[in-house]
């Protein structure tokens, strides 16, 4: 699965969008999902919370493993998916489309990759 060029990246894989009424939406990309293996489990912010760039903000378990959520921007969670919570697969699935995980009204943002600069990164 190639990586959208619409949408900048994390050395963590994460991947955001570009803000929409000062609001992105945040996902992990295919290339963890297929690292993680079958997602059985999310743990995301709640929202309201302040999420920061860089930091941990939520887990992902998958058969293999438990790994860490990194946020991509600094801001308030504005909305989490609840059908990432109640399907988790949904992230292995479509990690870009219906497996996003939460919206964040973004005050900054990490070092960002665009998709090519990802995909070197990945070796992808």
């Amino acid at each position: 699965m190639s990586n959208p060029t619409h949408l900048q990246y994390t050395k963590e894989h994460e991947w955001l969008t570009a803000a929409v009424d000062g609001v992105s939406t945040v996902g992990i990309t295919a290339h963890a999902a297929d690292a993680l293996g079958d997602i059985v489990y999310v743990q995301l912010p709640e929202v309201g919370d302040t999420v920061t760039a860089g930091e941990t903000c939520g887990e992902l378990e998958s058969t293999k493993s438990v790994s860490d959520l990194y946020s991509p921007a600094t801001g308030e969670v504005t909305e989490v998916n609840q059908a990432v919570i109640d399907e988790p697969a949904l992230v292995n699935s479509a990690p870009f489309e219906g497996g996003w995980l939460f919206k964040v009204r973004v005050e900054a943002t990490d070092e960002l990759l665009d998709a090519d600069g990802y995909t070197a990164f990945t070796g992808a």
